[in-house]
């Protein structure tokens, strides 16, 4: 009768060994998760100076002068001021067409700085990114459990930060937030192709995180570059690039969530009608 005991006493102190490191960055995952996800759902008015000086860092990375800013208070109000610049329909066009004509429209541009931007982050994480792949070789993808779960069953820290940071910021502000809002924006029309500001801290908070706990080490200029990415996403809503004007949106100024059902890392969406932005526009969410 005892010797079952003698085994599950030896076996505890294994798992708390094994596990200590992972467990205690986990921790520390979860507080940078929250901060970012505070950020992508903040109501505080934006502040205008940070994301003036980033964006047009970003458009130096183009290549292009600072533009002009125009700020509006919803995406409704931004609508008209950016009808002339590319769908996404219009940029796949684009890429497709062997001669195409005239230069290529900033948001062209700006899709090909952050594509490098983002393989020069994963090429600076310390293990596989599975930003690249989230299969194993050979086998199936690794299962998104609870994460002490998931560290018992040997799934590596890197999986289990990019569930629990990439993927479940993602689902909170890009598939609870952004979507709904830019479905309803649309309404059955193509909206102009556009980048999000604090809800870009999916893949911006996800790189932030592994560099603060020190599992990637990036380049300088990388590393220049993620900042002006990251204080957009603290300051600003979402915002079109034009050649020389620059349309950005204030916060909002209500946000609503309620908790993803059946989800791991607190996930969240927005209530039916749960924003509202400064301009009074609250879109009639489904």
């Amino acid at each position: 009768m005892t010797a079952p005991a003698r085994r599950h006493d030896a076996a505890a102190p294994l798992v708390r060994v094994r596990g200590k490191d992972a467990h205690d960055r986990w921790q520390e995952a979860l507080k940078i998760r929250q901060e970012w996800l505070d950020h992508g759902l903040s109501t505080q008015p934006a502040d205008r100076r940070t994301a003036e000086d980033s964006l047009t860092a970003i458009y130096a990375s183009m290549s292009r002068p600072r533009p002009r800013f125009t700020w509006v208070e919803s995406p409704h109000q931004a609508i008209p001021l950016v009808a002339g610049l590319p769908t996404l329909d219009r940029l796949y066009e684009r890429i497709r067409d062997p001669r195409p004509q005239g230069p290529p429209p900033p948001a062209s541009d700006l899709a090909v700085v952050v594509s490098r931007l983002r393989a020069a982050l994963s090429a600076g994480v310390s293990h596989p990114d599975p930003e690249l792949s989230a299969t194993r070789k050979g086998k199936d993808p690794w299962p998104e459990l609870p994460p002490l779960e998931a560290f018992g069953i040997g799934v590596p820290l890197g999986v289990v930060l990019h569930q629990g940071v990439r993927t479940a910021l993602h689902r909170s502000l890009a598939q609870g937030f952004r979507r709904p809002v830019l479905n309803t924006l649309a309404g059955g029309r193509p909206v102009p192709v556009c980048w999000y500001g604090q809800q870009d801290a999916a893949w911006i908070g996800y790189y932030d995180a592994l560099h603060r706990l020190g599992l990637a080490r990036y380049g300088p200029d990388a590393l220049d570059h993620l900042g002006h990415w990251a204080a957009l996403a603290r300051s600003c809503g979402w915002w079109w690039p034009g050649e020389d004007v620059c349309v950005v949106v204030e916060r909002p100024a209500l946000v609503h969530t309620e908790p993803v059902p059946g989800t791991w890392h607190d996930e969240v969406r927005l209530r039916r009608g749960g924003v509202r932005y400064r301009d009074g526009w609250h879109p009639l969410l489904a």
